[in-house]
């Protein structure tokens, strides 16, 4: 349990450095953003990784039954999540997170949400803790999801102080719950090539991972437990 909350501790202390301007401004200015943004994102692959070692060594605590109907909850919830992952980082999205400059045109996805990766992250993370049933995945799934709640209130509190304009005038088109603003009429859906590029590669990934990618990765078939 030890090694588990202090990889925890790296992983929200990793993720937490983008939301301290100070901190982000002078490590961009020293390195670059590209190369910023490449060793950022190499570090938060080593301690995402670190986190899951961690938490499958912990001993395994059955809180609920495991059921086919759960392993579905998975099937669906899952690739959506990596889709609005994937479409929140190649969109140009000056709310939330992005690979892109925030200087660049909004992606078609900031009309269905505003903070599309943080939402896509949660999705993955329920996904995974309603199949996995034991207290294990309770801490790390369920840890993931609130620490992906909690940064909705962290980067609309960042958004609103380097955005000059009304906030409410700024985000009426940028809703924060999933498709608030098209459903009111004040934004229209359309889809753009970052969401034809993500959903291409989430199609790619989640036929990998169905084919046997999950199984070498984490010792586990989707498809077998949804149809036991």
């Amino acid at each position: 349990m030890t090694e588990f909350l202090i990889a925890f501790a790296v992983f929200l202390a990793l993720h937490s450095v983008p939301a301290i301007p100070a901190i982000r401004g002078r490590l961009i200015a020293a390195l670059g953003r590209r190369l910023y943004l490449g060793l950022y994102s190499l570090a938060s692959i080593v301690a995402i990784a670190w986190l899951f070692y961690a938490a499958l060594r912990l001993d395994y605590v059955e809180l609920w039954e495991p059921a086919p109907w759960q392993a579905m909850v998975t099937l669906v919830a899952a690739p959506v999540g990596v889709f609005l992952v994937l479409v929140g980082l190649f969109s140009g999205n000056p709310y939330s997170i992005t690979l892109r400059s925030s200087e660049a045109p909004k992606g078609a996805i900031v009309a269905v949400t505003r903070h599309p990766v943080l939402w896509g992250f949660s999705l993955w993370a329920l996904g995974h803790l309603v199949p996995n049933g034991d207290l294990r995945s309770l801490l790390l799934f369920g840890g993931l999801a609130l620490f992906s709640f909690g940064g909705f209130f962290m980067l609309d509190r960042r958004a609103r102080r380097r955005l000059t304009g009304d906030w409410k005038t700024e985000t009426a088109a940028a809703p924060l719950i999933p498709f608030a603003a098209i459903l009111t009429g004040r934004a229209s859906f359309r889809i753009d090539r970052e969401m034809i590029a993500a959903f291409v590669l989430t199609a790619i990934i989640t036929l990998w991972l169905l084919a046997g990618g999950h199984v070498f990765l984490f010792g586990a078939d989707p498809l077998l437990l949804a149809g036991s």
